[in-house]
């Protein structure tokens, strides 16, 4: 049975906004994060929710094939859309996400974030939080960009989407957390402040990946 035209229309409109859709599902993981503490993050949290739908929008047709490949009739997606009023929308939609989410509201909850750092620097809470969010709300859109070199095209994408995204964690992020763990602690020293809990914290954030692979062998 073929189906309706403006279904096939509709169905190729969300195979298209999946990556915009991904950028909004970045930026709210980015607000998440600041609620769940910004240098921290709650297991099973908004955080890494927003996160994961953003590595499944961005593996969409991908992780379709994988059905595909176990015998189950999809539907397809490539092609353009016909309709007028549904391309209309796709264009609506992308430019609400580039002129106004991208461009003006991550922006904005970033300044926002800022603030917050500032207010909580004058009560002599740790602004670090409200910074780090800020920092993550700005680099929503490059993130997914980055994202999105690491899909692998195979029915295992979001897997392995997200196996980068550890190893860049690991392999990146962590190294320059410990760098900044370091000169926190040196700043400390010099004020006569308590020092050693930074010096641990880089130390374990330049052991994160032996201690995973430790882990492994010692599962194996």
């Amino acid at each position: 049975m073929t189906l309706p035209q403006i279904l096939v229309d509709l169905m190729k409109l969300l195979f298209d906004l999946a990556v915009p859709s991904a950028i909004c599902t970045m930026v709210l993981a980015g607000i998440a994060l600041r609620r769940e503490g910004g240098v921290n993050f709650h297991t099973g949290g908004g955080f890494q929710r927003w996160a994961l739908w953003s590595v499944i929008l961005l593996t969409l047709p991908q992780f379709l094939s994988w059905f595909t490949a176990q015998g189950i009739s999809m539907p397809g997606q490539g092609g353009n859309i016909s309709s007028l009023w549904v391309a209309s929308v796709e264009a609506s939609f992308n430019s609400f996400v580039t002129n106004i989410v991208v461009a003006k509201l991550s922006p904005l909850l970033a300044a926002f974030c800022v603030l917050k750092a500032a207010l909580d620097g004058a009560e002599g809470h740790n602004p670090l939080g409200s910074i780090i969010a800020a920092v993550f709300l700005l680099s929503a859109s490059g993130t997914v960009q980055l994202m999105q070199s690491w899909n692998s095209g195979s029915e295992f994408a979001t897997t392995d989407m997200l196996t980068s995204a550890w190893n860049f964690l690991a392999g990146t992020i962590l190294p320059e957390a410990a760098g900044l763990a370091v000169v926190g602690a040196i700043l400390n020293y010099v004020r006569h402040r308590p020092f050693m809990p930074l010096v641990g914290s880089g130390l374990a954030f330049l052991s994160v990946s032996a201690v995973w692979k430790l882990v492994q062998a010692m599962v194996g």
